[in-house]
């Protein structure tokens, strides 16, 4: 069995770098041995940086995606000849955009609590996002953007802890998106926890407090069918 990736960015969502062994090289992307990387999944984008040598070569990251068996594939740009598998090299993620996906995922989070109903789709991005909801109420945007606000500005604390698959089958009200389902299969899930304020299942990263987030506004709502409503959340 091939070796896996370690996610070094489960445990620590502010780390920007690492120090990595090269698993696989090839067409498909640089498999590390473990990554700051975070990989396309959740509606959150792959992150995107370089890896760099001590003999000062470099090789740009344009995207990051799961691979099979638990590898993460560093996707480089295009005609980039990859390092040597063996080779060791520093993983060095964009920040800027990565902590701009970490506020957003997480206003995200404060909107789903704010409107309580199913989520049928979703999409992160570094300036503005949407979450979708089923629900045929008519959804006031200034009300929802002044309740999101005055949770950014309470500075709730954000935690994730983990359950175990069973433990999830038996509260599956946690479970608030309706298109997609989290992973099963490894024994345990992580929870994305907002003390008195959000509950549920999320791999994403995030940022640690609610007020780091800075101020958001709901910049529109549309009609995407019958019962959905699609809201766009934007910074500023």
């Amino acid at each position: 069995m091939s070796e896996m990736t370690e996610p070094v960015f489960r445990q620590d969502a502010y780390l920007r770098t690492c120090q990595a062994r090269v698993l696989e090289a090839g067409p498909a992307g640089v498999v590390l041995d473990r990554t700051v990387f975070y990989p396309l999944g959740g509606g959150q984008p792959g992150d995107t940086g370089c890896l760099r040598t001590a003999d000062g070569r470099e090789w740009r990251v344009v995207d990051t995606r799961r691979g099979e068996e638990g590898r993460i594939l560093h996707r480089l740009e295009e005609g980039a000849g990859p390092p040597e598998v063996g080779q060791r090299v520093e993983a060095a993620i964009d920040w800027e955009r990565r902590h701009a996906h970490m506020r957003m995922h997480t206003a995200l989070h404060l909107l789903g609590s704010v409107l309580r109903f199913g989520v049928t789709g979703g999409q992160i991005g570094a300036e503005k996002s949407r979450l979708d909801f089923d629900t045929q109420e008519e959804i006031d945007r200034e009300r929802v953007t002044g309740e999101v606000n005055a949770l950014v500005d309470a500075g709730h604390e954000v935690l994730s802890r983990w359950i175990t698959d069973d433990e999830l089958d038996r509260q599956p009200e946690l479970v608030r998106t309706m298109s997609v389902q989290p992973p099963r299969g490894a024994g345990r899930i992580r929870l994305l926890d907002i003390p008195g304020v959000d509950l549920q299942p999320c791999g994403g990263t995030h940022v640690s407090n609610t007020r780091e987030i800075g101020r958001v506004t709901v910049t529109r709502v549309e009609n995407k069918g019958r019962r959905n409503k699609r809201v766009y959340l934007a910074f500023g």
